[in-house]
């Protein structure tokens, strides 16, 4: 009953503020800059037709897909790594705090001349930003073990492969999926700022393009379809969290 009320708000919300949207942009604000969801929606529908926005769907995801993979494998290995072992920890700490404080813009450029204009330099610019928030949280996530637990189950001969699947990783299972859904959302900056650099297309290509004619139009349809899918896999981690992790959601419900 929860679930189901907190979804019809969700709902509400979202179609009170398209109201408002449209309202607001017909009564107060000048179309060329703001326009209306109607309009938007307009424009969805002749880039569906003329088969821009396919193509543009179809280069950002492939990009987005491969470096969330080499992000997810990258970090969860470097993570789980840093939190066993102290030396490993102290050898990639300052490596990792200094490369997560260097924005992504800074780095694109040098991507794109070490791996060309090609999808490599794409996926790796993706890549490079969703590791950190995956890697933290699975430092974090798997050093935050209890060790009581760890001893316990070693006492009754666990072999460490059995504590990290019987224990460590669905303790840190929450951190884990909290990073991969910090990932997500800044993956699809990733995708965005990839496709400033020598794109032929893409959704980022399409919000810059869009903006450069001032086709406020098409660059709204950019920018609602990066929300959408931010939204939409935010939802799916969740869902995967609570099938992983049922024991931890039922003791949070229960408290």
């Amino acid at each position: 009953m929860n679930k189901s009320r907190s979804r019809t708000i969700g709902l509400l919300s979202v179609l009170i503020g398209v109201g408002l949207w449209e309202l607001c942009s017909q009564l107060f604000f000048n179309p060329l800059f703001l326009p209306p969801p109607s309009a938007v929606w307009a424009r969805f529908l002749e880039l569906v037709a003329d088969g821009t926005l396919a193509e543009d769907i179809s280069v950002s995801a492939q990009s987005y897909g491969l470096g969330l993979v080499v992000a997810i494998v990258v970090g969860v290995l470097t993570g789980v790594a840093m939190a066993s072992s102290r030396f490993i920890r102290d050898v990639l700490d300052p490596w990792v705090s200094a490369l997560n404080a260097t924005p992504t813009i800074a780095l694109a450029p040098l991507f794109i001349l070490i791996l060309g204009l090609g999808v490599e330099s794409k996926v790796a610019i993706c890549a490079i930003v969703m590791l950190f928030p995956i890697l933290v949280n699975t430092y974090y996530g798997f050093s935050m073990t209890d060790q009581q637990l760890v001893e316990a189950a070693q006492a009754y001969a666990a072999t460490p492969w059995q504590s990290y699947v019987k224990i460590k990783l669905p303790m840190a299972l929450p951190s884990v999926i909290a990073g991969l859904r910090l990932a997500a959302a800044h993956g699809l900056v990733g995708v965005v700022v990839s496709e400033l650099f020598g794109a032929r297309a893409g959704i980022g290509l399409l919000i810059q393009t869009s903006a450069e004619t001032f086709d406020t139009r098409a660059l709204f349809v950019g920018i609602c379809l990066l929300g959408i899918v931010g939204v939409g896999i935010t939802y799916i981690l969740i869902a995967v969290e609570r099938r992983i992790g049922r024991w931890r959601v039922a003791q949070e419900e229960s408290a």
